[in-house]
């Protein structure tokens, strides 16, 4: 395919309000997919998890509380160690099963690779998995609660 044919449909991509063209000729083709500004993301993501954000546990009001995404009770800051943050949007589970132990508990010595708990998110459950060794000094959310991007976990000492 010609590659002036190609730069007309991302022309025309953009100027539609489509977020996705495919052409073919012959045995040839072309799917061109629109992807939000800053990267890659799930397009089904930002409608699943809309409603969720409201019930934000408690609104930021201190500099502690903003500086740790409003997860901290007031006059609670984190504790010094190595923070394991949530990696996308879902509903956050300490153990594998309702009826089954969590993957870790405070005090516990994990190694780096290591699961420390899952996030579900659009019916996947993702191993959140310890990127450092050491002693988990914290577990900052509950089991069943949604959570946020970027959200603090764990603290690992």
């Amino acid at each position: 395919m010609d590659l002036r044919k190609i730069k007309k449909l991302i022309d025309l991509l953009e100027e539609s309000n489509r977020a996705e063209i495919e052409i073919k000729e012959g045995e040839e083709s072309v799917r061109l997919a629109r992807t939000p500004k800053g990267g890659y993301a799930a397009p089904a993501a930002p409608v699943a998890y809309a409603e969720p954000r409201p019930a934000a546990p408690m609104p930021m009001s201190s500099p502690t509380e903003a500086s740790t995404g409003g997860t901290a009770k007031p006059g609670n800051a984190l504790p010094d160690g190595h923070v394991v943050r949530a990696p996308m949007v879902g509903t956050f589970y300490a153990s594998p099963a309702p009826d089954k132990p969590a993957f870790v508990s405070v005090g516990q010595a994990v190694k780096a690779g290591e699961t420390l708990a899952i996030i579900e998110a659009m019916k996947m459950f993702n191993p959140i998995e310890a990127d450092v060794s050491g002693t988990v000094l914290s577990v900052l959310a509950e089991s069943g609660q949604p959570i946020e991007f970027d959200q603090p976990l764990f603290v690992i000492g």
